[in-house]
């Protein structure tokens, strides 16, 4: 029981290795594109759990204490609600971190080369037009791929 707030390494490691952990993983993630974050696949799911337990050993080390875990978790806490904080307050950095919504179609014109950059399917596409009543691309004013992973289509004026 007493190991329990014993740590095998000082407070500080656990912070940095906490820090370095998350960068990477937002850069990795934010590199890998919007889709993989948007909406999740069976697939998705499993690479989350695993990245989970590939980075345990980096952030934790050889510590098996209650503190360290502790410690930890408040870290990435606090890393995430720093991260909101200042994506809030800066165009930039939210531009880096978020990333920009994208055009994938407009007035009717499909732009397949960046389905195939951002890893959209024309079924999901199709999808998107079908959830904004659009039967047919050609009633499609805007379709974009917001930076939360979603598509969002705005249907063509009729005149």
């Amino acid at each position: 029981m007493s190991g329990l707030f014993e740590l095998s390494m000082p407070w500080w490691q656990f912070v940095l290795r906490a820090v370095v952990v998350y960068v990477v993983l937002l850069a990795m993630v934010r590199l890998s594109g919007k889709r993989t974050v948007g909406q999740f696949t069976p697939f998705d799911l499993i690479v989350i759990v695993l990245l989970g337990n590939a980075v345990q050993n980096s952030l934790i080390g050889e510590d098996m204490s209650l503190l360290g875990g502790l410690l930890l978790a408040g870290t990435l806490i606090l890393l995430n609600w720093c991260t909101g904080w200042i994506t809030s307050r800066s165009r930039r950095i939210d531009r880096l971190v978020e990333g920009s919504p994208v055009l994938l179609a407009r007035d009717g014109e499909v732009f397949d080369d960046m389905l195939r950059r951002q890893q959209v399917s024309r079924a999901d596409l199709e999808q998107a037009m079908r959830q904004a009543d659009c039967a047919e691309i050609a009633e499609v004013g805007l379709a974009v791929l917001e930076t939360n992973g979603h598509i969002s289509v705005v249907r063509r004026r009729r005149d």
